[in-house]
């Protein structure tokens, strides 16, 4: 087997009595943008710092391609740029002075600081304002910037669009489908459920510090209910629908019925064949309504602060 660019294998962390995440098993691929969703808390940032070799597991490990992220980090962090959640830095600094400043510390080619400087220009990006003077959504600019100047293996990237108008994340849709299609893995940490749809092959859920499923996004979207709309010739046999196996939320209006149905529809169709249909549609339930499913009469446990009670390592 391949190494894999991201590997976390039985990753555990606690804070004190909190378990942050619980044994979390992922495998990235490399060239794979991989979406890692989950609402604030659950544990995506905590997993990204333990992938960083910030956080020092309290069992289990992380690797990237296959250097132990706590103790080879100086190796992890050569291959990969990162973009933190709630990015801060020195805001006394220009944002071109914050580039510079990162490309002497990754030993950056003066190639690498006029790809940052393009990328700035498509961003709209202004490198000569101290970051303290910035906007958050141009403070988030930078922050890509610095993450994706130099090209890494692996990009790290923690709710990269907060604070993004919808044109720059649109853009931001575009640069990661640049670096995906230029060899770059992707690990894309997210509650935005629109982006890891457009930029992710697959996906993985996490809930209360556990991943509960992972998979394709095309075969998460099979699995998760579909809205039917069907018009009947004659009278809409009420009672057929309501008996119907995984439908739920029937309306009637007139000779239509609309109703959500999951799992396999040969049910549907044997009811549908013994009836005059007018017309009929069946859409797939969006991303965002199947990551809202695993999450329905859940209660979430509080966010948990990656730093106090743990080992831990400081940004650079």
């Amino acid at each position: 087997m391949t190494t894999a660019a991201i590997e976390v294998a039985g990753l555990t962390k606690r804070f004190g009595e909190t378990r942050a995440i619980d044994g979390i098993d992922l495998r990235v691929e490399e060239g794979e943008a991989f979406g890692f969703l989950g609402p604030n808390g659950a544990g995506k940032t905590t997993t990204i710092r333990a992938i960083l070799g910030l956080l020092k597991p309290t069992s289990g490990r992380t690797s990237v391609h296959g250097h132990d992220s706590w103790s080879k980090p100086v190796e992890v962090h050569r291959l990969v740029g990162t973009l933190p959640g709630n990015f801060r830095y020195d805001d006394t600094l220009t944002g071109r002075q914050l580039l510079l400043h990162v490309a002497r510390l990754r030993g950056a080619s003066a190639d690498d600081i006029a790809h940052g400087e393009q990328l700035a220009d498509r961003l709209h990006a202004d490198l000569t304002r101290p970051l303290g003077d910035l906007s958050r959504g141009n403070h988030q600019k930078i922050g890509l910037v610095q993450a994706m100047f130099h090209r890494p293996k692996v990009l790290l990237l923690d709710e990269p669009t907060s604070g993004l108008d919808p044109l720059m994340q649109d853009l931001f849709i575009d640069l990661v489908h640049e670096a995906r299609d230029g060899g770059a893995t992707v690990f894309l940490s997210s509650h935005n459920l629109t982006e890891v749809e457009r930029t992710c092959r697959r996906v993985a859920i996490i809930r209360g510090g556990k991943v509960v499923t992972t998979d394709e996004v095309s075969e998460l979207a099979d699995r998760a209910l579909r809205h039917v709309r069907v018009a009947f010739d004659d009278d809409v046999p009420r009672g057929e629908l309501e008996q119907l196996p995984g439908a739920t939320d029937l309306a009637i209006r007139g000779k239509q019925a609309t109703f959500r149905i999951a799992g396999e529809l040969d049910a549907l169709t044997a009811l549908l064949s013994r009836h005059h249909v007018h017309d009929l549609v069946v859409e797939h339930a969006s991303l965002d309504e199947l990551f809202r499913s695993f999450y329905e009469n859940e209660s979430e446990p509080a966010a948990v602060s990656a730093t106090p009670g743990g080992e831990a390592r400081t940004d650079a």
